[in-house]
């Protein structure tokens, strides 16, 4: 006992000493920085917009859930889930429940990203120059938007759905919120009010964004977004324009194989040519859950059915990143097999796709000819160019150049096509509740003002 006093009185001497010699080692421990002091220069909020970008890297969001679990939902047949996990079977039951966790985290993970984009947004000001200002206000908006966008194709009715300017959207929130208070508890606004808001922000972001900018958002991911936006409303003359305004850039081009957007010969897999905007994964930041789920390498599972294989013509070379294991009679896809592979979240062959689809409908030619972007696409899958052209064919290619990577279900109710209970065969309608992600029930509990989805 004598011994272990007089230690403790020696180390507390010493510490003393230290102490008294430099009182920089006197730092009290925090685990969180006041508001007030957290954005003060120029490099904070840099900094905090790194963690929008770090945000947009959950695994509930552009980390692989938000594509993963709507593709699931909108399956008719091409991929079974044949995992362990509930949330996924209840996806693709197409049987969501209230108290769902995934799609309660996808919400709170958005929402909370949001709000970082929010408080870069009301600190711009500090910015040291116009161009930064500029740049990062930009940037900004665009996360703030993209994420708008998914919520609202997810937790409501589709645009086409009845009314968009009386249907509930999701709620926005467009300011920091710093306190809790019951004036945190927000209604939902519209679908129209939602989408009003993403294309006045990411037209505002297209016009402040710079041409290039690293992996971070630039003025043709702006551009690339307004135009997925515009196809999912029909409004098919500014698709097109959005999406011509990408491709004639000529800063990106279409990968030389297809199958160069997803495969390496290493653990990790950069940005390409083709890349408008995609999710950053390294060892040291970032989850691709989407090589959780679908890698042969991971837990593999999901297996890709014979109904989706099949669609390939022969000689497509698209159908080589579809994978046959003849020991269980199964396909899987090679899309997601690097473990560090980054989530391609915006493609030049999607902005293809989108301008011959808008320019068909709309009987135009912005950029060019539908069919000319078409058989671009079935060149580059080593296929024979078309000499005609229908809305169907403009579809089957849609379907097979973005398989697996989240478009299934907004896909689904733009064509106002019908999917399948998986347990029964019965046909489930575009416009059905059971393909519309439920207000997360502790969501709903928490805030009196917000209205739950109709069939939840």
């Amino acid at each position: 006992m004598k011994n272990t006093i007089i230690r403790l009185l020696t180390a507390t001497v010493l510490t003393g000493g230290v102490l008294g010699c430099n009182d920089r080692l006197n730092v009290q421990p925090v685990t969180q920085i006041d508001a007030s002091n957290a954005l003060n220069t120029s490099n904070d909020v840099q900094a905090a917009l790194v963690g929008c970008y770090n945000g947009l890297q959950s695994v509930y969001l552009y980390g692989g859930y938000i594509q993963f679990m709507s593709d699931l939902l909108a399956d008719n047949g091409d991929e079974a889930f044949v995992g362990t996990f509930s949330q996924p079977q209840e996806a693709q039951r197409k049987t969501l429940l209230v108290n769902d966790a995934t799609i309660a985290n996808t919400w709170l993970d958005a929402y909370s990203t949001i709000n970082r984009a929010n408080n870069v947004l009301a600190n711009t000001s500090k910015l040291s120059t116009a161009a930064l200002k500029s740049s990062v206000e930009g940037e900004a908006l665009f996360i703030r938007s993209l994420l708008y966008f998914d919520l609202v194709r997810l937790y409501a009715r589709n645009w086409a759905d009845g009314t968009p300017s009386a249907n509930p959207g999701v709620p926005l929130v467009l300011t920091p919120t710093t306190t809790i208070s019951s004036a945190n508890n927000v209604a939902r606004n519209t679908v129209a009010e939602v989408y009003a808001q993403v294309i006045s922000d990411l037209t505002k972001a297209e016009a402040e964004l710079p041409v290039t900018n690293g992996f971070f958002a630039t003025r043709y991911s702006a551009a690339a977004l307004l135009a997925r936006i515009y196809l999912q409303q029909g409004n098919y003359a500014a698709a097109a324009a959005a999406a011509n305004r990408v491709i004639a850039s000529n800063r990106y081009q279409l990968n030389t194989s297809y199958g160069d957007n997803f495969l390496s010969n290493s653990d990790l897999l950069a940005n390409s040519p083709e890349d408008v905007f995609a999710i950053q994964v390294s060892s040291q930041s970032g989850t691709n859950q989407l090589n959780t789920f679908y890698s042969q390498y991971s837990r593999n599972d999901v297996d890709i059915q014979p109904q989706f294989i099949n669609a390939f013509e022969t000689g497509d070379d698209r159908k080589n990143v579809y994978e046959y294991d003849a020991t269980y009679g199964l396909y899987y896809t090679n899309k997601y097999d690097v473990l560090y592979g980054n989530i391609k979240l915006i493609r030049l062959d999607e902005l293809y796709l989108i301008r011959a689809e808008a320019n068909f409908r709309a009987g135009t030619s912005v950029g060019a000819s539908p069919l000319a972007d078409i058989n671009l696409i079935r060149d580059r899958a080593l296929l024979p160019p078309l000499t005609t052209l229908t809305l169907a064919a403009i579809q089957k290619e849609r379907r097979l150049e973005l398989a697996f990577e989240g478009f299934r279900l907004a896909d689904l109710k733009r064509y106002q096509q019908s999917t399948i209970d998986p347990t029964t065969g019965a046909s489930i309608p575009w416009n059905s509740p059971r393909l519309i992600f439920p207000i997360p029930l502790r969501e709903i509990n928490a805030n009196p003002n917000l209205v739950q989805n109709a069939g939840y």
